[in-house]
């Protein structure tokens, strides 16, 4: 199955593979599902659109910083087992 109108974005492997070029045109404006035996298996998205999506957000130690539970006085025990004996 492939898209016969603009609002459809729905693919198959043979009808991506046929019509790579019209995935990929349609992909600038709106992700595109490919689908394997009837089910989704891979969206393609617009370079833009995978940029927005992947990009960092704020570092670790910011994340961190804005946590619900910092200064939540946590009693955590760490467990003391002793190491084991690899054998070689």
């Amino acid at each position: 199955m492939q898209p016969s109108g603009q609002e459809d974005k729905s693919w198959t492997v043979a009808g991506a593979k046929a019509k790579l070029s019209e995935v990929i045109e349609r992909a600038q404006s709106a992700p595109q599902t490919i689908t394997r035996n009837g089910k989704p298996s891979v969206v393609v998205v617009s370079a833009d659109e995978w940029q927005r999506k992947t990009a960092r957000k704020g570092s670790l130690a910011a994340f961190l910083l804005e946590s619900p539970l910092r200064g939540a006085d946590l009693e955590l025990e760490r467990q003391r087992d002793e190491p084991r004996d690899p054998s070689l």
